[in-house]
């Protein structure tokens, strides 16, 4: 028997429950991924203490970041794959094992070599966690009830990353960077027990490769893919601090990113077991939800980098009271995420959708007239949690909404594309805001220093203002003429600053408009129907 009439779904493997209770399931692998994820975003505050302890530079630290993210993304799209060669279990728990262990590695390592090493492993072992624990609750869980699984998921999707920093800097500051790491062993240990013990692979999984035919290695798909990915990786990490098109390096990095996830596609579109179905892509609601899943990855982390950033940068705010901003929201969306999850098992995925971009539009837009240089704690709270609790009412129905239409034997591949569309979206929009930050502050303080001119008689008697003040403080003449125009220079940076920010989040704005006007091209679903068996 083939793999493929090994696969086909019977009314026996649609009607199959796990043994355990789904719910404690659930709670196990989304512990696994809720630990996966915050390695993502918590050693981003801990990298000076790293480069210090380490004899590193602050630029060479930041590989601790990027040899992560590049293989983490390597191995996210391949996982349906991977599935399709060890059993899902299998391959669950071995990525949970290699995890841990690189965690300790990275913990005890006594170079910055040694531990941009453990990254790079612990990256390739975390990348499976979050498809599998995705496509677990797919297949665990009946589809009235995927919505509130997928709620669960969601704590792990985002609001490990909210959290990340916060929890990162109270680590570093309390103890030391390498606890960030170490505190991965007891519940990689308990992880590790639990899936062995409660997890099983459904009737269909274990059929198809009992049956079906030996898998074999895609060499070719799979360099095409290591070197466009991780080459888009790196220049999407790198291309603000060297300059984009300014840099050779990013250019050559362009340049096989394009050539090489070109060349992927039309290879794998011509493979009998691709090791990265692409052909998923022609489902138009597959699509359209990866599409969505990789802005709302770009928006998530963007404006985790830009609120923390301003509040710093122009406010004066130390780490700890901008991570409490950042945290406050996401302890709201954790307590809205149920709540979310029992509407998507009432009403259609496309409704709950459309609200959460159309909040996410207005919140955006909002952003654009609060933000300002005498913005309070608390008007920066609630604008923070305006701009983050909306992604739960996109991110779980849009997840339920990539398996509509979509045999169940590919949910695995599914899980792997759209968690691969949305961590690559992180990166994107990363970079993306970052670029647009220091372009716009260039802008904005030429166009404002045009206006601070000899012949301008406001910004001449403000000089004159601030000298005489100066002066009366006990200055020189010459030094209070100095630091007067020191002092109206710093307010032009700051000013110049916050303007960037502002048309920050305009960008955001049309990006949540523009997945509004999507969402309505999206399927309709039954959300207290049943599921069809689905043969090919």
């Amino acid at each position: 028997m083939s793999a493929a009439s090994a696969a086909t779904l019977t009314q026996a493997d649609h009607d199959w429950k796990p043994k355990t209770n789904p719910w404690l399931i659930a709670f196990v692998v989304s512990l696994a991924a809720f630990m996966e994820v915050l390695d993502t975003s918590i050693a981003n505050v801990a990298l000076p203490h790293i480069a210090g302890n380490l004899g590193a530079s602050q630029d060479q630290s930041t590989w601790v970041l990027t040899s992560y993210l590049v293989s983490n993304a390597i191995v996210l799209p391949i996982s349906g794959w991977l599935v399709s060669l060890f059993g899902r279990k299998n391959f669950f728990m071995t990525c949970i094992v290699i995890f841990t262990i690189s965690s300790l590695l990275c913990g005890i390592a006594p170079s910055l070599g040694i531990l941009l090493v453990a990254r790079v492993i612990q990256g390739g072992g975390g990348g499976g966690l979050q498809p599998m624990a995705q496509a677990i609750l797919a297949d665990t869980f009946p589809p009235r009830l995927r919505g509130l699984a997928f709620s669960l998921y969601g704590v792990t999707a985002i609001f490990a990353p909210s959290i990340g920093p916060t929890l990162g800097g109270w680590i570093t500051d309390n103890y030391s960077w390498r606890w960030i790491f170490l505190m991965n062993l007891p519940v990689g240990i308990m992880a590790i027990f639990l899936v062995y013990t409660l997890v099983e692979d459904p009737p269909y999984l274990t059929r198809a490769r009992l049956l079906g035919k030996r898998v074999k290695l895609d060499y070719v798909g799979f360099s095409l893919l290591a070197l466009g990915v991780g080459a888009l990786q790196i220049l999407l990490d790198k291309g603000q601090e060297d300059d984009w098109f300014g840099s050779r390096f990013i250019v050559t990095l362009m340049v096989i990113a394009g050539v090489c996830l070109f060349s992927l596609v039309i290879w794998e579109l011509y493979q009998k077991s691709p090791i990265v179905d692409v052909r998923l892509f022609g489902n138009f609601n597959f699509a359209t939800s990866s599409m969505m899943m990789f802005v709302v990855g770009g928006m998530s982390f963007a404006t985790t980098v830009l609120v923390p950033q301003f509040l710093q940068a122009n406010l004066g705010y130390t780490a700890e009271s901008a991570g409490m901003v950042l945290s406050a929201a996401g302890f709201v969306l954790l307590g809205a995420l149920p709540f979310i999850g029992m509407l998507a098992g009432r009403f259609q995925g496309r409704y709950l959708i459309a609200t959460g971009w159309l909040l996410l539009t207005c919140s955006m837009w909002i952003s654009t007239q609060r933000i300002d240089l005498l913005i309070s704690f608390s008007s920066a709270t609630w604008l923070r949690i305006a701009q983050y609790a909306p992604l739960g009412l996109v991110f779980i129905p849009t997840t339920a909404a990539a398996y509509y239409g979509i045999p169940k034997d590919k949910s695995n591949a599914v899980a792997g594309l759209v968690n691969f569309m949305r961590n690559i979206g992180a990166s994107v929009g990363t970079s993306a805001v970052t670029t647009v930050l220091a372009r716009r502050n260039q802008f904005h303080q030429e166009r404002l220093g045009s206006n601070l001119t000899s012949d301008n008689l406001v910004f001449r008697s403000t000089v004159n203002g601030i000298a005489k003040q100066l002066q009366h403080g006990g200055m020189s003449g010459h030094d209070a003429m100095g630091g007067a125009y020191g002092r109206i220079y710093q307010s032009l940076q700051s000013q110049a600053s916050t303007l960037s920010y502002i048309d920050t989040f305009w960008l955001l704005t049309i990006a949540a408009g523009t997945m509004f006007c999507m969402t309505f091209v999206l399927k309709g679903n039954d959300p207290r129907g049943g599921e069809k068996v689905v043969a090919h």
